[in-house]
């Protein structure tokens, strides 16, 4: 099978285009209003706030699945290998499409976030990368639950 790759996505989108558009809005009153010091530095701040949360290298980072393991990485840095045999555990929530991949060290760990869960991130197409790694990780090694914070 050939390597499928799923990217990190920003989970708070609509909190930065807010961010973003409250702070021009802000920063153009403040314009208008005779370029009023305190307003135009917070308007500007949101502004820049939004675009750094939107422009992050963060959403470079992909995970990318194939019959040997699962890498994490950017084009230009790996972060962790780990093969399908050295997974200690995997807790699984069908419901939510969230997992979270034990490599045995909080370094090589992989938390899928589905609804609810608490990660800064999103993974684009989250249930096909869930289904393919609930298909390559021995049953003996997976624990289902209903909610990840019950396990």
């Amino acid at each position: 099978m050939s390597p499928q790759s799923f990217r990190f996505r920003p989970r708070y989108r609509g909190l930065a285009w807010g961010s973003i558009g409250i702070g021009g809005s802000v920063s153009a009153i403040a314009a208008v209003l005779g370029f009023v010091t305190v307003p135009l530095v917070s308007g500007a701040l949101g502004i820049a706030l939004g675009a750094a949360y939107l422009a992050s290298p963060t959403w470079r980072i992909a995970v990318t699945v194939d019959d040997h393991g699962l890498t994490v990485g950017s084009p230009g840095r790996v972060r962790f290998q780990l093969a399908w045999g050295d997974v200690v555990r995997v807790v699984a929530s069908p419901a939510t499409f969230t997992c979270f991949v034990d490599g045995g060290a909080p370094e090589r760990s992989l938390l899928v976030p589905g609804d609810g869960a608490p990660a800064p991130y999103d993974i684009a197409y989250r249930k096909a990368l869930y289904e393919a790694i609930l298909s390559r990780v021995a049953a003996d090694k997976v624990q289902t639950v209903s909610s990840l914070d019950q396990a």
